[in-house]
């Protein structure tokens, strides 16, 4: 149907209205503290529902549909993986954080092994961040260019400059506001498209049944007990029940227990137990967000007759909600699901710009020499700065994507998996093994890294497991190197 002046109008409002809102919110920070922070005041549901936009980037709102249509709903394996590694972490990880008063996720090293770590450990953060976010950008860039015709590079502007204005002002306050808002506005654009396709079918949901159990397939199967005909090959295959199961519940504890894009939102809450209030309602709420997204898949599929991909001219399973968005979706309606996918965008991109600045900021540039003695208003005024910085370098970085074809982007994502297992390994030899010291944290990192350089270059192994491993090789490596230390 096209993309008319109303969609146009929808979404110039939508972009204009989160961007002066955020700024408002946000328009008051007499420290450092309060602008990455939020003065450790926020509330635990906004908190909450803030992890959730965080998380869910415009990969989420695109692929997971995208997966449901050409496979079925094993995904949910990973997911309630991703249940249990929040429980775990807000049982493990919150308490060690509210022991003392921490800035960061890496704060936490810093005072068990020393202010090297913290400092390596960050710098690893921000490198890996910084790749990964740039590559999440450029695929958002990708259904707003099939939508709108706008080319990949005015699509990453547009979300980029908005995004940074209000993260810029607003600090990480207009942050978690902003993300609470962009949530039930992407959520909104999903529900409408659903309804709208459950409603074009003659039978509605008896259609969807129809075709997702067509010919003798289930494409509502959620458990997958396939073992491979080896152990090697038990490893390799995709979305196996225990391979979703331990892969979520570590890639989870990764990256809500030691990625300070995720931590900073838990540290910002008033007390522990909103801490890990805010982290359950999270678990909760993404497990049916999830859910809801893989049955929004079995729609599509019958809304197209579950023809394959390839005969709708799609590349990809990527590309299925998208040519939806732009070829049936009436005037209005357009316009709410490109803000949608924008909401979950901006949700993401505003987070990292915040955990790359607090991080530079209070892991590294407050223990330099001109870091040290600045006042209150001072430390603002570096934190604005280095969002700012961090920000243009993540556009930029971005826009170096804009050739699909490029091989960075599977080193970036790359990259962001296989320091996932080394960083969390290090956080467990800090809080489960009294005897190591830094150097045995060192060690077990660094072979954690190596390790996940091994496994990714001559193996196969799903991605799932990639974060345990790591994990372990880093967990036994430092304790083999403590054990071997003469003891005074």
């Amino acid at each position: 149907m096209g993309f008319s002046l109303l969609d146009y109008v929808i979404v110039i409002v939508y972009l204009l209205g989160v961007t002066v809102i955020g700024m408002y919110i946000g328009r008051k920070q007499k420290s450092s503290k309060d602008y990455f922070l939020g003065g450790k005041e926020m509330s635990w549901w906004s908190v909450g529902f803030s992890i959730v936009a965080s998380e869910t980037s415009t990969l989420t709102f695109i692929s997971i549909p995208g997966l449901a249509y050409k496979s079925n709903m094993h995904f949910l394996q990973l997911a309630v993986g991703y249940f249990i590694g929040r429980l775990l972490v807000s049982m493990i990880f919150i308490p060690a954080y509210y022991k003392g008063d921490l800035e960061t996720a890496y704060d936490f090293l810093g005072k068990r092994f020393g202010m090297s770590l913290r400092k390596f450990t960050s710098s690893v953060f921000i490198v890996t961040r910084v790749l990964a976010s740039g590559v999440r950008l450029f695929a958002t860039a990708i259904p707003v260019h099939l939508i709108t015709g706008y080319d990949y590079a005015t699509s990453i502007f547009i979300i980029g400059i908005f995004t940074l204005v209000y993260t810029y002002v607003g600090g990480l306050k207009a942050v978690v506001a902003m993300d609470v808002v962009q949530m039930f506005i992407y959520l909104g654009g999903a529900v409408a498209s659903m309804y709208l396709i459950l409603n074009h079918l003659p039978n509605g949901w008896s259609d969807v049944v129809v075709f997702a159990t067509k010919d003798g397939t289930d494409k509502f199967s959620m458990l997958n007990f396939t073992t491979g005909d080896s152990f090697m090959g038990f490893l390799s295959s995709p979305y196996t029940l225990l391979g979703g199961l331990l892969g979520g519940t570590f890639l989870t504890m990764a990256s809500h227990g030691t990625d300070q894009l995720l931590v900073q939102r838990l540290l910002g809450c008033r007390t522990k137990w909103d801490s890990q209030r805010a982290l359950m309602l999270d678990a909760s709420v993404i497990v049916l967000q999830f859910a809801f997204f893989l049955v929004l898949g079995l729609c599509l599929y019958a809304f197209y007759g579950g023809v394959p991909l390839q005969q709708l001219g799609l590349k990809s399973s990527d590309e299925i909600f998208p040519k939806f968005i732009v070829e049936n979706l009436p005037t209005g309606i357009a316009g709410l699901v490109v803000a949608g996918v924008l909401a979950s965008a901006m949700g993401t991109l505003s987070s990292s710009i915040s955990s790359l600045a607090s991080s530079t900021f209070l892991d590294i540039f407050k223990f330099t020499s001109r870091g040290k003695n600045i006042d209150e208003k001072s430390e603002v005024k570096w934190s604005k700065r280095f969002t700012l910085l961090w920000g243009f370098i993540l556009i930029g970085g971005a826009m170096l994507f804009t050739d699909t074809k490029n091989p960075v982007v599977e080193i970036g994502l790359k990259i962001a998996s296989f320091t996932y297992g080394g960083l969390l390994g290090t956080f467990f030899l800090g809080l489960l093994f009294k005897r190591t010291n830094q150097t045995d944290a060192y060690a077990g990192f660094v072979a954690g890294i190596v390790t996940m350089i091994v496994v990714l270059t001559y193996t196969k192994i799903d991605f799932t497991w990639h974060t345990l491993i790591g994990c372990l090789a880093t967990i036994v490596v430092g304790n083999l190197v403590s054990a071997l230390r003469p003891r005074k």
